[in-house]
């Protein structure tokens, strides 16, 4: 069967503006253009829009997606199966929300008692699933799947108080980044607090902290659309300054 951009649009809840911007950026081009200018869609199409809006579900930014479906070596079934992977591993986040809720309502009741692990073992489960929603596939790919799952148990360990620490390094992190971009100098006392205090950050995820992959995962910042929006939400361009103060703190040239 074959589609226009309304009709398609209307079957899988999108709109004709969308499908038309993936056209524009080569994410979803229609089979053919018919004689009056219309853009036609056919099953195969159909099949990649499915397609598109799992990883959208799933966080993937449209230009990686793009990547990913139009890579010569793309397995439809493959990703399929990875589609539903992780969509149970957040059916099961939220059913440990869920639980965790449900478990502290019972302790405020005066029912049970939580311990302050306890409290937090959804959150902690929470970031997890967000990291590998956004970015397992090429964290995976580059680090390793024991080196990916060692973190994740890392962060799963932590007590309340390293929690607590985690989210306070975050604070100071972003609040010395944004007044060390301003000097314009990633080599200067500020940028090489911040570029500090990531690494501070990274060694209660990682097993073992080296130079190497340090100044690797900045790079990945830079040259990864995701991360990259994550930085430069400070401002732009502040995911490459970091980047660089990364690169002074670890004697490490790219």
């Amino acid at each position: 069967m074959e589609y226009t951009v309304q009709k398609l649009g209307k079957l899988a809840g999108v709109s004709s503006r969308t499908l038309r911007y993936y056209d524009e950026i080569g994410l979803l081009k229609p089979t053919r253009i018919n004689s009056s200018g219309y853009r036609i869609y056919g099953s195969r199409e159909v099949n990649l829009l499915q397609q598109i809006l799992f990883y959208r579900e799933l966080g993937v930014s449209l230009l990686h997606i793009r990547d990913i479906i139009t890579t010569p070596s793309f397995d439809s079934l493959a990703a399929l199966k990875e589609h539903h992977k992780k969509l149970l591993d957040k059916k099961n986040q939220l059913e440990l929300l869920i639980s965790n809720v449900e478990k502290t309502i019972v302790s405020t009741e005066g029912r049970i008692t939580m311990s302050d692990n306890e409290k937090f073992e959804g959150f902690k489960q929470n970031l997890i699933a967000e990291n590998e929603a956004a970015y397992g596939l090429e964290i995976r790919e580059k680090y390793g799947d024991e080196t990916i799952n060692q973190s994740n148990q890392k962060l799963m360990n932590l007590t309340e108080a390293q929690y607590n620490q985690i989210k306070a390094l975050e604070e100071e992190l972003f609040k010395t980044l944004s007044a060390a971009y301003k000097t314009g100098n990633p080599a200067g006392e500020l940028a090489q607090k911040a570029a500090n205090l990531h690494k501070q950050w990274l060694c209660f995820f990682w097993e073992q902290y080296s130079p190497e992959a340090h100044a690797g995962l900045a790079q990945m910042y830079v040259c990864d659309e995701r991360f990259k929006a994550y930085y430069d939400k400070v401002q732009s361009g502040t995911a490459e300054f970091l980047r660089d103060a990364i690169l002074v703190l670890t004697k490490t040239t790219m």
